[in-house]
Order: structure tokens, then sequence, then C-alpha cells
């Protein structure tokens, strides 16, 4: 490796993801203290010596979404301020990503907040992994590297025998992401069209395409109450479908989404450990590790290196 010596850090998100991308770059994972005083207030502490270093610091802002993002804030500011010469704020999964836009008077646009969050604490350079909007790329006016789980989930499809696969996206907003997993799998494409009822409950209205007799991947960027998952499986069984899966990039799961799941006719959800993953008794979860595509990642940009080949579906990360 080139340059300043390489240093990752970790917050209390998912240490378990650092632990593996530290061990892929065949380094140990730096010591900090990150603790939380009675009151609630985040303490940080870096325990070695970083002057001059190269540092990234690992942080899914996943639940509680709050503690976690000002834990980040609180250690990119520490970092910075032992006179580290780059930080690298690693979110595999960039909370508050949905709030993306103005889509109704008088309501914030807290992407961006979070983005300028991120460079006032003294942020030089952002990596992170399917975001719910490309256009947050923009909110920032520092790089940033936008990496893809397709070529893991590829890899990992490859390996069953599923018949006559039929891409599905779950709504309309995930319609792109669904065409770009058909054309990777050589598959066919539909769509469930549904209909918001609540912040927690959504009904699935028509499918358009066909899926009568074939197995069925469900495709999503992220799911919390999975409710919208759900009730596309419910109306796709209804439509033929044999076997049905679902493939999302971010499983943010909460207590409602684990037991609908359980009651689904989703027969597996494939996610990324880009977030701790939630346990499912009776119900088939495999999270797919990402830390190899996140640690090569680190690495091209420690050393200068293009990322653009880890974008395709037969790399070896």
């Amino acid at each position: 490796m080139n340059g300043p010596a390489l240093q990752i850090f970790s917050g209390s998100a998912n240490v378990d993801l650092a632990q593996k991308i530290a061990s892929y770059l065949g380094i140990p994972l730096g010591q900090a203290t990150v603790t939380s005083f009675p009151d609630g207030e985040t303490f940080v502490k870096i325990n070695e010596n970083i002057r001059g270093r190269d540092v990234y610091i690992v942080q899914p802002t996943c639940p509680p979404t709050n503690q976690h993002i000002m834990e980040l804030l609180i250690m990119i500011d520490a970092v910075r301020r032992a006179s580290a010469a780059r930080i690298t704020a690693v979110l595999p999964f960039y909370g508050y990503a949905r709030q993306d836009r103005k889509d109704q008077p008088r309501v914030p646009i807290t992407a961006k907040l979070i983005a300028n969050l991120l460079v006032a604490a003294g942020t030089n350079r952002v990596l992170t992994m399917d975001l719910h909007a490309q256009q947050i790329q923009g909110f920032f006016d520092i790089p940033v590297d936008h990496l893809y789980a397709a070529p893991i989930f590829y890899r990992h499809l490859s390996e069953k025998k599923l018949d006559n696969l039929v891409v599905v996206s779950p709504d309309v907003g995930g319609m792109k992401m669904a065409s770009a997993y058909s054309q990777m799998l050589g598959a066919g494409l539909a769509i469930v069209v549904k209909r918001r009822i609540s912040a927690t409950e959504t009904e699935a209205q028509f499918i358009v395409g066909d899926v009568a007799g074939k197995d069925v991947l469900l495709v999503d960027d992220i799911t919390e109450t999975a409710g919208t998952l759900c009730s596309a499986a419910k109306m796709l069984k209804k439509s033929g479908a044999k076997r049905i899966f679902a493939g999302v990039s971010h499983a943010v799961l909460n207590d409602i989404g684990i037991e609908r799941l359980k009651n689904s006719d989703i027969e597996e959800l494939i996610t990324t450990n880009s977030v701790p993953p939630a346990k499912i008794d009776g119900f088939k979860l495999t999270a797919l590790d990402v830390s190899a595509l996140l640690g090569e990642a680190i690495r091209r940009v420690h050393d200068g290196e293009s990322v653009s080949s880890l974008f395709d579906i037969r790399s070896k990360a």
C-alpha cells in the first residue's frame, strides 16, 4: 500500500463488518473507545497515534439511526483533531436516504442535511453502497464512491437452480434496479403496482408482467417493515408464481418486519451484512458478506486506483 499508513476504525453500529474489512486488508482494527455517559452523551477517544494517517471510519447509520450518526460525527471530529491526513466515512448503509427530496410542503431534505454534517465534521471522502437515491452523491462537495452489491448477489443467485426466473420490482420506484438485475441474471421483468396506506402498510394492486409458473426474485434496496415485499409476494403467489425470493441490499428489519416475513409467501430473504443481520426463527435469511467488496474499495482508494472494475458482476471482490 502506498502513501500514508492506512487505518480502519469502527463505531458501534457494525463492529463485526469492520473487523472483517480489516482482516481482508491484513491490518488490525484501530483501537478506539466509544461509550456513552449516563446522560446519553457519546464519548470517543482514539487510543493510538493517527497523525498523518489515511483513516477510514466504518459506521452504517442503521437504527438507532440518530445515535449512530452522532457517534460517527464525533469520531470524525476526534480523528480530525488528532491530525489524520485524510478521513473517509465508510457508510455501508446511508440512513435518512429516503428523505432525499421535498415531496410535500414544509418538509426537510434530511439526506442533504446529513451530507452537510459529515462535511462540516471534517470528512474528506465518503464510501457507501446501494444508496436509495443516486442523486444523494450530488449532495456532497467531496468525492463519493458509490458501490453496488449486485456482483455479490449475482454470484449467490447463480448457484441456485432457479426455474425460468422473473425479477420483480415491488413498486414503481424500484423499476430501474429491477431492470438492472433482470439484465444481469438474464431473467424476465415484472412490476407490482402498490398503494401506500400508511408509513408501515402498503397494498399491492396489480402486476404488470407474467409470473405464472415461474420463480420470482423481488428486489429492493431497503426493507424495514417488509410491508411492500410481503404484500407484493402475496399477489405474486395468487398470480401463480412458484417460488418467491427477495433480494434486498439493506435489511433494516424491525419487529413488525420480522413477523411479516415469518408469515409471508417469501421462501428466502437474501440481504447483506451492511447492517447487523436479523435472526428470524423459522424463516430463512441469508446475509451475504460485503467486507471484501468494501475492503477492496478501501485499498484502491488508498492506493489511488480505480474502483470501476468492482462494478463488474464477475469481479473477485
